[in-house]
């Protein structure tokens, strides 16, 4: 198939935009905008059956699905911004374990239990494929819940955020092995721990450069410009460098976003350290009153602290809501017109929801619930794990198709579940 003209892809995003803008309507309604954008594409991307094919070439269009890419990049690299390298080591071994329990449980139940029992015709290897795919969490969703709700800053969404990089990690290693079966029938000691310790190495530098370099970084381009440009570039450019080197790693390019967004945490890029600039803003001041001059200094502070996140703000409002447009547009309507794939979908369904709320249970003293159902959406972690498996020969259409429906139930049932869990346990996590 062709790729649209330019023209007309313009007007595809600005019709997916103005679609994702529209569905904010849910806000309304106490929901989180992000199960708007999830669901007006769901609606869009079935219109082809009551006669409107209009949206159908945007599911194909390789333009889009890079501008979705990239805008699930920039959230996760936002939502690292905004996540305090400290306050993560504190949850650090609450988010192990999190991690250990919504891999391992869902990877034994899937392969061992649920997959004998709903689909005995499949290879055992089928089994493996499923069990795997039922490890994944979509961090960019949980992500985008805890920041339209307020509450990224704690105790409980830290948690999640550490454990599903962790489960990205595991999730790695075990569809590295799972393939290695399929295509060699076994897999060496010698794979494992090479996978493993590149994907730890690549995690654990990005945390010490963070932590020795990051300020200093941001001094450093400060001096070359202090206009809102030199900033942007910069931070868009290690962004993009890291979510590159995360992919040349294994690993998936929105961990490498995240772990760029640890990286500049620290980073002020000190607006107002050219020495001309503070010698005006102090003569500008000097005659205000004491109490007016304090509450000033502390507004140029949360300004300075934050300025990378506000220059961040508005290309993630426009970019990432087209991930999640498009992620809806993807759910294929038909898939519920089987009656038995639908069925035994629901099955799998009740499992991948049950392994991973347990997980919750084992994150200490926060509200496990918020914790579990943070670590139930599969989205496109899961595709990838699915498309795998087709692409390795190991499941048929059909499979995939209920594969398809089990990721977009965990996918859409997410965000309204997390809001009212997180509403009733508080804010404080």
């Amino acid at each position: 198939m062709h790729e649209a003209s330019v023209g007309v892809t313009l007007l595809y995003i600005a019709a997916i935009l103005i679609a994702a803008k529209l569905s904010s309507l849910v806000e309304r309604f106490g929901q989180p905008a992000v199960l708007g954008e999830m669901l007006i594409g769901v609606v869009l991307g079935n219109l082809v059956l009551v006669g409107l094919p209009f949206f159908e070439p945007i599911k194909q269009s390789g333009v889009i699905k890079f501008l979705a890419e990239l805008g699930v990049v920039i959230l996760l690299f936002q939502v690292g911004l905004e996540t305090n390298i400290r306050d993560m080591r504190k949850v650090g071994r609450s988010a192990f374990l999190v991690a250990c329990v919504g891999v391992v449980l869902p990877m034994l139940l899937g392969a061992y239990v649920v997959g004998p029992l709903l689909l005995p015709d499949l290879s055992a290897n089928a089994h493996l494929f499923l069990g795997a795919t039922l490890t994944a969490t979509s961090i960019g969703i949980t992500a985008r819940v805890f920041r339209d709700l307020g509450v990224l800053q704690t105790r409980a969404a830290q948690i999640v955020l550490g454990a599903a990089v962790i489960d990205d990690v595991l999730g790695l290693i075990i569809l590295a092995v799972v393939s290695g079966i399929v295509t060699a029938g076994s897999v060496s000691g010698g794979d494992v721990l090479r996978i493993t310790a590149t994907a730890l190495a690549f995690l654990v530098s990005a945390v010490v450069i963070g932590q020795v370099f990051a300020v200093q970084l941001g001094r450093l381009f400060a001096r070359v410009s202090t206009g809102h440009g030199m900033k942007l570039t910069m931070a868009l450019s290690i962004c993009l460098i890291s979510a590159y080197l995360a992919e040349l790693v294994g690993l998936a390019q929105i961990v490498g976003a995240f772990a760029a967004g640890l990286v500049l945490e620290a980073v002020h890029f000190q607006p107002f350290e050219n020495p001309r600039i503070v010698n005006d803003i102090h003569t500008a001041t000097a005659q205000i009153e004491p109490q007016a001059r304090v509450a000033l200094d502390e507004v140029l502070d949360r300004y300075t602290e934050r300025h990378i996140e506000n220059l961040i703000e508005p290309i993630s409002t426009i970019m990432a809501p087209i991930f999640f447009v498009l992620t809806g547009m993807n759910v294929s309507l038909t898939s519920l017109l089987d009656p038995q794939l639908l069925l035994t979908a629901l099955g799998i369904t009740v499992v991948a929801l049950v392994s991973k709320i347990a997980a919750g249970f084992v994150a200490g003293n926060v509200n496990r619930w918020v914790v579990g159902w943070g670590m139930v959406p599969r989205g496109e972690v899961g595709l990838i794990f699915a498309a795998t498996g087709l692409g390795l020969g190991v499941i048929n259409q059909q499979i995939f198709s209920m594969m398809m429906v089990v990721i977009m139930l965990t996918t859409l049932l997410t965000p309204p579940i997390l809001t009212v869990v997180v509403r009733r346990g508080g804010r404080d996590g």
